[in-house]
């Protein structure tokens, strides 16, 4: 029997290397998409993977990527171009009859969102939706990840203190991995998801005073939780050469936060994978160096 080939956008990502490798490691043939060659492609290519330098807003780049694709895992930064590619993206799958493409959205997303970025993947959701392709939507809450940013870590690390406006929201961080492995799952055995839109989160939700004291259990020193204001978040930001376009999505995100946006706890990823998603502390302690002084 052939081998099934699998399409990876956003490859050297957060979630795109970490899908490919559970492919990989399941057997499957991995095309990973990536718009430069690099250490990072490299990387990936030496794990067995096929590397294709393309552009995600070139319909032509998609289309060859597309070729010979059982299923697609598209992943988009948070820039503009979005609504675009997802169009491009369609078509390529419909020519080329992919069994699924789970489409990676985000918690925020929807139409009234005031989020620039969060608005247009809720459009994206709909092209895929009008355009008839097999297609699964997943929104994760924040990343796990979203500790180690240095406009986050690096006042931990300085100052032992989380500096973020969030008031005292709650969200449950899931790790890059676990999503990985639900993505992987969900492109090998479509079946029962085809359609569906999964929120997705961590194992337990968590303000940021809590999400503190766990960085501080695992670290060793006293972490604490400083709210900021907007104002003050949106300074932070911009000492960081940070795109407008992604520090007014930040900002914007801030206030669906305090909102209960991004609230919840896994309830699919456990049941799906088989395998539980990490805690806050399981992710610092992976990462502890990170967050030494």
């Amino acid at each position: 029997m052939q081998q099934r080939k699998y399409l990876v956008t956003g490859a050297t990502g957060k979630t795109g290397v970490y899908t490919i490798r559970y492919l990989l490691n399941g057997g499957h043939a991995v095309r990973a998409f990536v718009h430069k060659e690099d250490e990072r492609s490299e990387a990936l290519k030496n794990e067995g993977a096929e590397i294709f330098v393309g552009d995600l807003l070139e319909h032509d780049d998609i289309i060859r990527a597309m070729d010979g694709i059982t299923g697609a895992y598209l992943c988009y930064p948070v820039r503009p171009g979005y609504i675009q590619a997802t169009a491009y993206f369609a078509d390529a799958a419909k020519r080329a009859g992919v069994e699924v493409v789970v489409e990676m959205s985000q918690i925020s997303a929807r139409e009234d969102s005031l989020s620039h970025a969060a608005r247009d993947h809720w459009i994206a959701e709909r092209i895929f939706d009008w355009s008839g392709v097999p297609t699964v939507h997943i929104r994760p809450t924040f990343f796990a990840e979203w500790l180690i940013f240095p406009w986050v870590l690096d006042q931990i690390v300085k100052e032992d203190k989380i500096t973020l406006p969030y008031g005292g929201g709650r969200h449950a961080p899931i790790a890059a991995e676990d999503q990985a492995r639900f993505i992987a799952t969900v492109l090998t055995q479509p079946s029962g998801h085809i359609g569906k839109t999964y929120p997705l989160y961590g194992p337990v939700e968590l303000d940021h005073e809590e999400i503190a004291d766990e960085i501080s259990s695992v670290v060793g020193r006293t972490i604490t939780y400083s709210p900021s204001t907007i104002e003050e978040y949106s300074k932070h930001l911009e000492t960081y050469n940070l795109p407008d376009f992604l520090i007014q999505h930040f900002l914007a995100v801030a206030i669906d936060y305090q909102n209960g946006i991004f609230a919840g706890e896994d309830g699919v990823i456990g049941e799906v994978t088989g395998q539980p998603p990490q805690t806050v502390s399981d992710f610092v302690r992976a990462n502890k160096k990170a967050f030494e002084s």
